[in-house]
């Protein structure tokens, strides 16, 4: 499974956002890397600059890699509706993500290896495809014998925001992925429109 295993707060830093998660680095130096730090002149960012930064962040923020990000988009575009919020709803109901946004797991790459390596139930089967869409009505659970898992009892024990397209069951350790969420319910600071129109080029 091809994923971005580099330096994340160098990433966070190039963003000024903590995309993966509180960042102590970032807190300290809240400026872009590289060896000039702070005092390095930038000049004014061309419009297909900003483009492509907004499609990267999207794209570090969910840990897609670019071939699969670009299927994403053709999927969202043939989808009636605004393509850029197609985009996120597609990306917002991967398994990985939704693992991540139950509380099950504390990242979404800590997600990504639950979900690999089976220790995740979807409508009752071992799905091992972090990619893997759901569909409204989707249950998401986690296995019998996994859910003395260390990394899955502190997250969920650590208490995590819930969301209105998902439905947690705390005995059962089940959730339900209810239906896409709107653009307004996910908290993502991206323009997804800069993206539309990086791929319209």
């Amino acid at each position: 499974m091809a994923r971005y295993t580099g330096p994340k707060s160098k990433i966070a830093r190039r963003f000024k956002e903590a995309i993966f998660g509180p960042d102590k680095a970032l807190e300290k130096k809240n400026y872009p890397p590289g060896m000039h730090g702070n005092s390095r002149r930038r000049g004014k960012q061309s419009e297909y600059a900003i483009q492509l930064i907004e499609k990267q962040k999207a794209k570090y923020t969910y840990g897609v890699l670019e071939r699969q990000f670009a299927k994403t988009f053709k999927l969202a575009a043939t989808k009636r509706g605004i393509t850029g919020e197609n985009l996120l709803k597609y990306l917002e109901s991967r398994l990985d993500n939704t693992v991540f946004r139950l509380g099950i797991a504390p990242t979404r790459s800590a997600a990504r290896q639950l979900t690999s390596h089976n220790h995740i139930l979807v409508n009752g089967e071992v799905v091992n495809i972090p990619s893997y869409l759901l569909k409204p009505g989707d249950t998401v659970a986690v296995r019998e014998k996994s859910k003395s898992l260390e990394t899955i009892t502190i997250s969920l024990g650590a208490g995590r925001k819930r969301f209105s397209w998902l439905d947690w069951n705390e005995k059962t350790m089940t959730g339900t992925f209810l239906n896409l969420p709107e653009r307004s319910e996910i908290p993502e600071n991206i323009k997804e429109q800069l993206i539309v129109e990086l791929y319209s080029k």
